[in-house]
Formats: C-alpha cells, sequence, structure tokens
C-alpha cells in the first residue's frame, strides 16, 4: 500500500476501514490532509533548492518575477478605467487585476522576494548555523535587487510615452500614488499583513492540489482590496511615478521602499515563518 504524507504507515494501516480495498485505501490516502510538519518539510525542501541555485540562476529568475509583478499594475489600471472612470480608490474589479503578476510569477517558479522570506527561513530555523544564514542574506540581497531592477524596467516602458502608456497615465498615476499615500508606521503596518498573506499562501500551496491558482488569487485580491503594501508589486507603481516625474528617489527609498521593506520582511519571517516553525519544532525533536 502507499505510503501515507506524514510516513505513518503504521498508524494509517491500524486506522483503516475493513470495508475497504487495497486499492480504496491507497485512493483515501492520497487524498488525505498532510500534516502540518510534511507542509512544513516540502516549503523548508523548496527553500533548500533555492539555496543550492546558482547566483546567475537566481538573478535571472528574480528579474523575470520583477518584470512579471508589472502585469499587476498594468492590468489593475486597464481594468479600473474601462470599469469605474473617475471613481476614487481600489474597486472591487480593479484590484481583481492586482493577481495577474502573483499568479504568472507563482505558477511560473520565478523567484520572489516575499516568498523566499518563508521558504528560505525554514533552513536557517532548522539548521542554526552561520553558513546557512549567510546563504540566506546573499539569496534575500541577490532577489530583492533583481526583482526591484526588473520592476522599474516595466515602469520604464510604462512610462515611454506612446498613444498607448498615455491613454491610461490619468489610471496609473492614480493607482501610484496610493504607494506613497500613509506615513512610514502605516506603511509598515500595511507591509506587515501583506507579508503575512503572502508567506501564508506559501505555505498553503503544499497542499493546494488543484486549488493552486484559487489560492493565490484570493489572497493577492485580499492584499489589494485592503490597500497593503508589498515591496515588488507597490515598485513598480512607486517607480512609475519617478520615472513621470510625480516623485523623487529619495521619496521612493524613505516613504516607500523602506516601510514596506521592513514590514513585508516582518509579516514573512516572524509572523508566519517563526510559528509555523514553532508549532511543529517539538514534532521535529521527537522524531530526533
Amino acid at each position: 500500500m502507499a505510503s501515507r504524507p506524514d510516513g505513518n504507515d503504521e498508524q494509517a494501516a491500524g486506522h483503516a476501514s475493513p470495508h475497504l480495498d487495497e486499492k480504496e485505501r491507497d485512493q483515501a490516502s492520497a487524498h488525505a490532509t498532510p500534516r502540518a510538519l510534511v507542509i512544513h518539510e516540502i516549503v523548508r525542501e523548496e527553500g533548500e533548492a533555492a539555496l543550492a541555485r546558482k547566483p546567475s540562476a537566481l538573478l535571472w529568475s528574480a528579474l523575470a518575477a520583477g518584470l512579471s509583478m508589472g502585469f499587476s499594475f498594468l492590468t489593475q489600471a486597464v481594468l479600473q478605467s474601462k470599469v469605474t472612470p473617475g471613481e476614487s480608490g481600489v474597486t472591487l474589479i480593479g484590484a481583481a487585476g492586482y493577481c495577474v503578476g502573483f499568479v504568472i510569477v507563482v505558477l511560473g517558479r520565478q523567484q520572489l522576494f516575499t516568498e523566499s522570506t518563508l521558504t528560505v527561513v525554514l533552513p536557517v530555523l532548522t539548521r542554526r548555523d552561520l553558513r546557512t544564514a549567510a546563504a540566506a542574506l546573499r539569496l534575500w540581497l541577490i532577489v530583492l535587487v533583481a526583482n526591484l531592477a526588473g520592476t522599474w524596467m516595466f515602469a520604464g516602458l510604462l512610462a515611454a510615452p506612446t498613444a498607448y502608456t498615455e491613454a491610461l497615465a490619468p489610471m496609473l498615476e492614480h493607482i501610484g500614488r496610493g504607494a506613497y499615500g500613509s506615513n512610514f508606521v502605516t506603511t509598515t503596518l500595511k507591509a506587515t499583513l501583506a507579508g503575512w498573506l503572502i508567506a501564508l499562501m506559501v505555505w498553503l500551496l503544499p497542499n493546494a492540489r488543484s486549488a493552486a491558482l484559487l489560492i493565490i488569487a484570493v489572497l493577492t485580491y485580499v492584499v489589494a482590496i485592503c490597500g497593503l503594501s508589498h515591496v515588488i508589486a507597490g515598485s513598480v507603481e512607486a517607480a512609475y511615478l519617478v520615472l513621470r516625474g510625480l516623485a523623487d528617489a529619495q521619496g521612493y527609498l524613505l516613504r516607500f521602499l523602506a516601510p514596506t521593506l521592513l514590514g513585508n520582511v516582518i509579516g514573512g519571517i516572524a509572523l508566519v515563518g517563526l510559528l509555523n516553525h514553532a508549532s511543529i519544532s517539538p514534532e521535529m525533536r521527537g522524531q530526533q
């Protein structure tokens, strides 16, 4: 009989229904929800694989992710301009466009910084050595810089003076101002909640099966409709205003990047990584 996802074959056999044949028990086991320890191991192994990647591979994957996130900004602007012209704030329909970039990045297996705050921190918490911590810091630096470079490149495309971009410019500028709309503390709080949700998305995906697209769409939609701050998605918006001359580099760094990055890291590492690791660490010690 096939092994259960959590590896407890003897326990599964001891509680198997006598009314099921071997094939039916295999089917039931395949549809069983894996334990938190199994999900932790899946996410940790993703982190180990990321840490083992060459810097050049990380760089190109992260650059692609930054570019892909630009489609969240573009699609949201298109939807809001077509459905509710002149209406202020994020609309229910316009927010759906925010999901597009995340769907491309996650299903395309591109390297996104806010995903890495969870996947890479688990090997650090498990091994607890300086070598792993240094490798994680190197990965975060490469991915963050490449992600941001990709967002500036996409923002540059949207800022180019063409008939297509000029038609969308009023809505792009309207959405872009949201990246600068709060003070440092408020932006940090909104970014913490966003980092929390994105890291939870990573935690949920191993058990998602065919519902992966739905989970990505729902959680990122919540980020958009609640006006939360994401350092990579928001960077396209903030960079666009800088390139259009409506904001300056200092504002980008101090009003947007610093508080948003801080909040996303707190949400991803502290509220999801540490708490979820702490919840299964007694089981990990029990298996040693």
